[in-house]
């Protein structure tokens, strides 16, 4: 396993920047997402990583070794990727030994590996049969087996579960958190799910654009986003995001909502908002989770009235999208005391609320919660 260093690289495609100055460390043993939406210029890292793709700029180093010039076949990696990628022609056995038999790995070892890693992907009864009769489950896990038999030193991954049903996908995660594990390989994971980024992962890089938004522990991403998009990003349901302009009257910070609505800003998020004195548009954030109702629990929280417009089951709890003139909130019903049509008063806990700067994107005082 090795470590890896991304120091600021720079891929175009003509005019097309798809990779912009991004810079990023891998410790040894770690695993990683690149998480963003499509397009974001994930797949291009990865593949610059493998050395698929020339660099534009910058340098990419495995334990402080510069790449380049480097061929993939000479870089040690592991590959899996969405389409599988295996040799339908052959047997499942072969496909899992042709790795090692490259590597030139005697006979013996060969058998003893190739049995051990079949059944741990519990394809054992399939061996001697076609990987082209596979299932589609039975053929990711296969892609998966055969790159680990190996042994790489960093295993690259791009969007290996989106073919699978979602019961199969969450198992294949535990699988793939308990594969790294055993092995040691520090590996890459490319996704536009961010739940698999926040159950997989040891960090997350979050790309948008070419641009790293944030790298950092799902937690600490969850929790302290940098920025209006990764606050926007990161959450299911997503983050309120309430943009408006700020306006003081009387000592009284406001948030002037489109449609007549307002935020008297108070306590922690009212300091946020007042950090930087330039910044006239705001964007206030607050998670679902985060929303109460009932007696108020701190004089700092925010009280707000609005109409119970729709209620989501979600599991065992329900989600209430409440109407505050033309502003949508969503937030959680806990006690399944809600009607529709029911006009309610709700807090938003001012030490769970995060203020961003509208015109940047910013985060606000960034005070961790």
């Amino acid at each position: 396993m090795s470590s890896i260093q991304i120091r600021n690289v720079t891929k175009r495609f003509g005019d097309f920047t798809a990779v912009d100055n991004l810079t990023l460390d891998i410790e040894e043993g770690e695993f990683a997402a690149l998480l963003g939406p499509s397009g974001c210029g994930k797949t291009t890292t990865m593949n610059m990583i493998a050395g698929i793709e020339d660099l534009t700029k910058g340098s990419i180093l495995f334990d402080e070794q510069e790449l380049s010039g480097t061929r993939i076949q000479d870089r040690n990696i592991g590959f899996v990727f969405q389409n599988y990628a295996i040799f339908t022609h052959l047997s499942v056995y072969k496909n899992l030994s042709y790795g090692l038999e490259v590597k030139k790995v005697n006979k013996g070892e060969i058998e003893r590996r190739v049995k051990a890693m079949a059944d741990r992907m519990s394809i054992t009864h399939r061996l001697d049969q076609p990987a082209a009769s596979l299932s589609v489950n039975e053929m990711q896990k296969l892609a998966i087996g055969r790159s680990a038999i190996v042994e790489p030193r960093i295993f690259l991954l791009d969007e290996p579960l989106s073919n699978l049903d979602a019961g199969f996908r969450a198992y294949m995660r535990a699988e793939l958190k308990v594969l790294q594990h055993e092995f040691g390989q520090t590996m890459i994971y490319v996704t536009h799910d961010q739940i698999e980024a926040m159950s997989l992962a040891d960090k997350i890089a979050i790309i948008d654009q070419g641009k790293l938004m944030q790298y950092g522990t799902p937690l600490d991403i969850y929790n302290s986003p940098d920025n209006r998009f990764v606050a926007n990003f990161i959450g299911s349901p997503r983050m309120n995001l309430i943009d408006g302009e700020l306006r003081e009257e009387k000592d009284q910070l406001k948030l002037m909502v489109s449609g007549g609505a307002e935020i008297k800003l108070q306590g922690q998020v009212k300091s946020e908002f007042a950090s930087d004195g330039k910044v006239q548009s705001g964007s206030f954030g607050i998670r679902p989770q985060d929303i109460y109702f009932g007696d108020q629990r701190s004089d700092s929280d925010i009280k707000m009235n609005g109409t119970v417009e729709v209620l989501e089951r979600v599991g065992p709890k329900r989600l209430a999208y409440l109407q505050v003139l033309e502003t949508m909130f969503i937030a959680f019903d806990d006690q399944d005391r809600l009607k529709v049509g029911d006009k309610v008063p709700f807090y938003l806990p001012s030490e769970k609320s995060m203020a961003f700067d509208l015109a940047s994107g910013r985060r606000l005082g960034g005070v961790a919660k």
